[in-house]
């Protein structure tokens, strides 16, 4: 592949940092950018993401779907021949399980009833 057919692209994170520019073919998915991006995230985060669920890139205002491929996922209005693509990169936080705050809801109404027992 011509090194021209690669499309170069930078992801800006939460904190104002990037990752890249670096080129990529354009029909790598948006999962695999994803998986990359999330390998390259530090691990010392508590909450940070652990999946690519838990990951959305956005390119020019619209949220990219994993199974589409960067071509497809391109904006040609907001790119300039020859310019870095600039995605951001958002993380989702951690959903609560439903069910264990569910059981959290239920114990708290039970305990904070005012009725006596005779």
């Amino acid at each position: 592949m011509a090194s021209e057919d690669l499309i170069e692209v930078k992801f800006r994170l939460a904190d104002g940092s990037d990752i890249g520019p670096n080129k990529y073919s354009p029909t790598i998915t948006v999962g695999s950018l994803k998986e990359m991006i999330l390998s390259q995230l530090p691990k010392d985060e508590e909450n940070g993401p652990k999946t690519i669920n838990e990951v959305k890139l956005i390119n020019a205002g619209k949220i990219l779907e994993n199974h589409k491929t960067l071509a497809e996922s391109r904006s040609p209005v907001s790119e300039v021949p020859g310019g870095i693509i600039t995605m951001l990169v958002v993380v989702r936080p951690p959903m609560p399980d439903k069910n264990s705050e569910r059981l959290q809801d239920d114990s708290s109404k039970q305990s904070s009833c005012p009725c006596a027992i005779l």
